[in-house]
């Protein structure tokens, strides 16, 4: 069974940081994409960054490039998100997703291809 774990959420003040890790397990994590989507209370869930083994792709929305890099250690199963410059609209449970990938970060972070393996999520609250 595929199982994706968070973890480091936390509480930080504007302009503070954070690294979320998502440590994968009973799956072979090198052929899989990996998403970090978020939501927010009252919000629509939104993809965050998502990376691609099948050509090395990363993919960030616009609004958060310069902020957020998403990076991948195979021989450790797992996927990073490091946040920078934290504003208080970052505040999300933020949750990663794996899915086998043939295609690009981006393709798979704007849903051509559905992530069907999700886990828990982690809280980031940025005050204000």
């Amino acid at each position: 069974q595929v199982q994706l774990v968070e973890s480091g959420g936390g509480l930080v003040q504007p302009g503070g940081s954070l690294r979320l890790s998502c440590v994968a397990s009973g799956f072979n994590f090198h052929y899989y994409a990996v998403g970090w989507f978020r939501q927010a209370p009252g919000k629509e869930r939104e993809a965050v960054s998502c990376i691609s083994p099948s050509d090395g792709s990363t993919y960030l929305p616009e609004s958060l490039k310069g902020r957020f890099t998403v990076s991948r250690d195979d021989a450790k199963n797992t996927v990073y998100l490091q946040m920078d410059s934290l504003k208080p609209e970052d505040t999300a449970v933020y949750y990663c997703a794996a899915e086998p990938s043939s295609t690009t970060a981006y393709f798979h972070c704007a849903g051509y291809v559905t992530f069907q393996s999700w886990g828990q999520g982690t809280q980031v609250t940025v005050t204000s």
